[in-house]
């Protein structure tokens, strides 16, 4: 099949059935016209539109080597420098749509499952039949053009003890039974975003340490979001039924669920490893996928981060405050971040090389400082709204206010020294999604812990980083004789 569209999008999401609980109701099918969904769901249709467009067809799409359709960019097996720079135009381009803020485009997974598939030799070694699983799902999710959530983290019960000496074994999601034709999984995972998904993957969560008895949570497969005992559960909704009043959280909620597996059974070709602490360990570092992934996170930071400067330089414009030198400083950091992820980005595509599974690969030491950076950064730069923006994030009507019969007041009171008052109001309301709403809070939440706890991040950052030819250089200093 080619790429669908959005219209195919919706229908699909309201034809298949799903155990998703929110607010205490459960939603089985027509999951596009419940009030937390609905808008997402639209805003996800207008990226699959976008893969259709005559104009952008060479730019988000690709002709698959397996049926001569046009498929989504993302699925692309890198093999040059110009290949990656394909890939990164159409992930920018999805990116831009939301301003960077939502981080589940399905390009995301789909580079993951794409670096995997090339890395098949990674998982035959463990068992022949994996190897043909991973690469039979890259194709079908491909030729399907189907949108992936996937999980990772054990529940946060007691973080002291690994998942087998918890109070109740079951609590992580581990293996219950084994057969011939698969496998029956227990317990839950978190943190399953978006949940208007197609498929969610299950890959290995924090490292195995402990030994035998927690090899049962040790696995990694992928199965249709509407599985028997598969089951959603939904935090609070963050979205809102007014664009004037929220104009991100009205479109992109992503919303974050645990995903609770109750005896659901996996067949065994979509499993793509099983009972295997060594390979769950490294399995996105020896796979090359945590790189792939990481040069989309970094494109969608980069775009995240010029929407926001773009935010904060209007606000500066409107309310006029642009000559005062702490503005300027506060400005000109977002600008530095912005231009440093870009650099980053750009020196990891020029020194791209092909890896051992023969895929044109970013270098991962640039993506690396990005993605430990970036979560240190965004709540500066969240900060930097809020201290710009100041009483006036506060003071903002609301969009009954703007129709009622104090209009001429709010006309009156609520201009900026370069726009009229309605034209300021919206402003500092995208101001406030950004920096003062739940919608914005979740966002800096999402952004600091991406990729994990940025303590755990930065130690393992610390014992990859190569540093003995700098040590060398200070030892050779030392003994030179002058």
């Amino acid at each position: 099949m080619p790429v669908r569209n959005g219209r195919k999008y919706l229908d699909d999401l309201d034809r298949t059935r799903r155990e998703v609980w929110i607010g205490g109701r459960k939603i089985t099918t027509g999951i596009t016209e419940h009030p937390a969904f609905r808008q997402m769901a639209v805003t996800m249709s207008k990226l699959y539109d976008m893969q259709c467009d005559p104009e952008l067809e060479d730019e988000m799409t690709y002709v698959s080597p397996s049926t001569g359709d046009r498929v989504g960019m993302s699925f692309l097996q890198p093999v040059t420098r110009e290949d990656l720079l394909r890939r990164r135009r159409m992930m920018k381009r999805w990116a831009d749509y939301s301003g960077g803020m939502l981080g589940r485009t399905p390009d995301y997974l789909n580079s993951d499952i794409m670096a995997m598939a090339s890395a098949s030799r990674f998982f035959s070694l463990a068992d022949p039949s994996f190897g043909e699983n991973i690469v039979n799902y890259y194709t079908y999710v491909r030729e399907n053009d189907l949108l992936m959530t996937h999980t990772l983290i054990n529940p946060q019960t007691n973080r002291s003890a690994p998942p087998s000496k918890q109070k109740d074994p079951f609590i992580a999601a581990r293996i219950v039974e084994k057969r011939r034709d698969g496998i029956v999984v227990r317990g839950a995972r978190m943190l399953a975003t978006f949940p208007l998904a197609d498929e969610i993957i299950v890959f290995p969560s924090t490292v195995i340490k402990s030994g035998p008895e927690d090899l049962p949570y040790s696995m990694a497969f992928a199965i249709p979001v509407d599985s028997p005992g598969l089951k959603f559960l939904c935090r609070e909704p963050f979205c809102s039924d007014s664009r004037f009043d929220h104009p991100l959280a009205y479109g992109f909620e992503e919303m974050d669920a645990v995903v609770v597996f109750d005896d659901v059974f996996v067949p065994r070709e979509r499993i793509f490893l099983l009972e295997d602490a060594e390979r769950a360990n490294v399995l996105h570092e020896r796979t090359d996928a945590v790189v792939h992934m990481s040069h989309q996170v970094v494109t969608r930071e980069i775009a995240k981060t010029e929407f926001i400067l773009g935010v904060v330089s209007l606000m500066v414009e409107t309310i006029g405050i642009g000559q005062f030198q702490h503005v300027q400083e506060k400005v000109a950091r977002i600008e530095m971040i912005l231009e440093s992820l870009r650099a980053l980005l750009i020196a990891s595509e020029q020194e791209a090389e092909l890896n051992s599974w023969g895929i044109m690969t970013p270098r991962f030491k640039y993506l690396n400082v990005a993605r430990n950076v970036y979560p240190r950064l965004y709540p500066s730069i969240r900060e930097t709204l809020q201290q710009l923006g100041a009483s006036g994030l506060m003071a903002m009507p609301s969009s009954a206010d703007m129709e009622s019969e104090i209009r001429h007041y709010i006309d009156t009171y609520y201009q900026g020294k370069n726009s009229g008052a309605e034209e300021r109001i919206r402003l500092f309301k995208l101001a406030w999604d950004i920096a003062g709403s739940s919608f914005g809070s979740r966002q800096e939440m999402y952004e600091r812990f991406f990729f994990g706890d940025p303590v755990r991040m930065a130690s393992a950052f610390y014992s990859w980083y190569d540093t003995s030819h700098f040590r060398k250089m200070v030892s050779d200093f030392l003994d030179r004789e002058d």
